[in-house]
């Protein structure tokens, strides 16, 4: 059987080590004799595992202890709904600084619940972010809110925006634990854990405390970050095992020198595969300027700017033959596109990029 190399966008790879710690203590967690799945988010096991996880969340982010760290239902799509429902009646508007489809859906659904500034201009085509000088903000903005890094179309940010007092909100779905973050600079950072720091059904919010006790009086309770905080994340039974997957991936960051090593490991995996790109003379295509290419997301064109599909389709074919596979773009902009997350190693990046370069010296003509 061909060995199975997963660079899907999410859910996506987890480590191996920790799929190893899964199977083992699926059927017997912290010594119950019973599995998670069927233990009381009530017991003291369980509520033992979601401090832990609180702490290790602090521990490797280094998260000042007037920020709250929450667990919610959801997935990061929901505090698209949540974040409004918490902050926007603050002042009844928010700035929203749209570079990809999932900074606009965010957007999108603000503006159900207030007034919303689109800090760029719309546009078709998310390859870039503009110089802050170009940014339109809203002094009396509630919030301001970014994707750090869009998933589909590959554009991360290469720096935190200075906001001028007004509370940063960040949706870090697919970059969150790939580097260290200055949390201080952030009033809100979440994001679902399916990507880079577990599996679908819990989203991570880091809140400020200050920022709490604003809710709208139509937000769900289970949407509430105050009342979640307050019931320290099991205000009803929580998607425990998702959390407990969350946990023990952080854990295994830990164990592999924490995020100075998981940024190190980003670099080098997305350089090999951008600097296969680049010196392809054009065969490949990366449509996304070099100072905000994804280090996580890497999305790409063969044998021209708007793609090949004849090309793209043998190439997929090929690589899932090697096992190489979910390398097919997102279906809103087609194409290739490798996702080389945390779990994600060298070793299979190096093999993706050795097919790379096979496949244009086969086909370069």
């Amino acid at each position: 059987m061909v060995k199975i190399h997963n660079f899907g966008a999410g859910p996506a790879k987890m480590p191996e080590e920790v799929y190893n710690i899964l199977r083992d203590e699926l059927t017997n967690f912290e010594g119950t004799g019973i599995s998670l799945l069927e233990t009381s988010h009530r017991t003291a096991p369980y509520m033992n595992l979601n401090t832990e996880v609180q702490n290790v969340v602090r521990r490797l982010l280094n998260v000042p202890e007037n920020y709250k760290i929450l667990f919610l239902a959801g997935g990061g799509q929901g505090q698209f709904a949540a974040v409004p429902l918490n902050l926007i009646s603050r002042t009844g508007t928010a700035d929203y600084v749209v570079t990809g489809d999932w900074s606009a859906k965010a957007a999108k659904e603000a503006k159900k619940y207030g007034k919303v500034n689109l800090v760029l201009p719309p546009t078709e085509k998310y390859v870039d972010i503009p110089d802050q000088s170009k940014w339109k903000l809203d002094p009396n903005a509630s919030y301001v809110h970014i994707c750090t890094n869009e998933t589909i179309h590959g554009v991360e940010f290469d720096f935190i925006p200075d906001t001028k007092g007004v509370p940063l909100v960040a949706d870090m779905s697919s970059n969150f634990m790939s580097k260290k973050v200055d949390v201080s600079k952030f009033g809100v950072i979440y994001g679902g854990a399916q990507k880079n720091i577990g599996t679908s059904g819990v989203a991570l919010v880091i809140v400020r405390e200050d920022l709490l006790n604003h809710a709208l009086p139509i937000c769900p309770s289970i949407f509430d970050w105050t009342i979640t905080y307050k019931a320290d994340s099991i205000l009803n039974t929580p998607p425990m095992y998702a959390i407990y997957i969350m946990g023990r991936v952080l854990q295994w960051i830990e164990r592999q020198g924490g995020l100075d090593k998981m940024s190190e490991l980003a670099e080098k995996k997305s350089k090999l595969v951008y600097d296969t790109i680049d010196q392809s003379n054009g065969f490949y295509y990366a449509p996304v300027a070099k100072k905000v290419r994804s280090r996580m997301n890497i999305p790409f064109r063969i044998g021209s700017p708007a793609g090949n599909d004849a090309l793209e389709k043998e190439f997929l074919k090929g690589a899932e033959a090697l096992g190489l596979i979910q390398l097919k773009g997102h279906r809103s902009v087609g194409g290739i596109r490798a996702s080389t997350y945390n779990a994600v190693t060298l070793e299979e990046v190096q093999y993706l990029v050795k097919y790379m370069k096979e496949f244009h010296e086969k086909h370069a003509k």
